[in-house]
């Protein structure tokens, strides 16, 4: 398992409501959200390999 960064998130909230909402939409925790949606706008940034994408694209070439 890899290490975590434990820190404090202050959000207003409307903001966390709404992320609570989306959280549980998709079956996540609000922390599990939050998680998420850093994680696709740093491979939509291109400041992080999608990780994913190159195992799919890794598969193909053999």
């Amino acid at each position: 398992m890899s290490d975590k960064k434990n820190f404090i998130l202050r959000i207003d909230v409307d903001t966390f409501s709404l992320l609570e909402k989306w959280a549980a939409d998709d079956f996540r925790s609000v922390n599990g959200q939050i998680e998420y949606l850093l994680n696709e706008a740093l491979i939509r940034s291109g400041r992080k390999k999608n990780v994913r994408k190159s195992a799919a694209s890794q598969a193909k070439k053999k």
